[in-house]
């Protein structure tokens, strides 16, 4: 089944590997590029390939490092690009279906945790989002420039510019140096205008959410 199929939720699965990261969120309709190398997680990406292709990004948020507690919404993606280096790691490019809520997670074989997921809350994730309520560009711009300032940070003007904005949403909502709960707070928003409107405030905060950086 390709990404363009899935029209409702019952579409999806009733279950789905989970692979926890913090500081790495995946949106409806964006990429997410990954490295993948610890046994467990190559094992997820085998089985997830002889399946669905589809595996659920979530954040950790704290707890053992072996088994880290997790957020409450993830994001699924599936595999839409694969490849293995001579040295044993997976490098996969996930593009992002639809968010779900982590409400159960039951005991199962695999080295790797599983969640049955809540895809109700988030349907409308499946449907391309409105962009007529989208704050303009020049609000984000004013934002994003400002925080840059702050962080002594280098960004490419000309790839921002042409962008489309929804691409540029989810590409500065995964790319600046917020802190976990930050993001997690992205994603979790109900619709890509609310997330518009809470990274500009977060872009417009007078302390930064982590260390400068550059983005990609």
């Amino acid at each position: 089944m390709s990404a363009q199929t899935y029209r409702q939720t019952t579409d999806l699965p009733r279950e789905i590997a989970l692979f926890p990261l913090a500081g790495a969120v995946l949106f409806p309709r964006w990429t997410l590029p990954l490295n993948i190398f610890e046994p467990r997680y190559l094992n997820m990406i085998d089985d997830a390939m002889s399946g669905t292709r589809m595996i659920g990004m979530v954040q950790t948020m704290g707890g053992p490092k072996a088994y880290p507690e997790l957020a409450q919404v993830g994001c699924a993606g599936r595999i839409t690009s694969y490849s293995e280096t001579e040295d044993g790691r997976y490098l996969i490019v996930l593009t992002g279906i639809c968010r779900f809520g982590v409400n159960e997670i039951p005991d199962v074989a695999t080295p790797y945790r599983v969640a049955r997921p809540d895809w109700a809350r988030f349907e409308q994730d499946l449907a391309a989002p409105s962009l007529a309520e989208l704050p303009s560009r020049e609000d984000l711009s004013v934002a994003l420039k400002a925080y840059v300032a702050r962080n002594e940070m280098t960004v490419d003007w000309a790839a921002i510019d042409e962008a489309p904005l929804e691409t540029l949403i989810h590409a500065l909502s995964a790319s600046c140096p917020f802190d976990p709960m930050e993001k997690q707070a992205l994603l979790e928003t109900p619709d890509l205008c609310a997330r518009a409107e809470t990274l500009i405030a977060l872009l417009e905060l007078d302390i930064p959410g982590s260390d400068t950086g550059r983005l990609q």
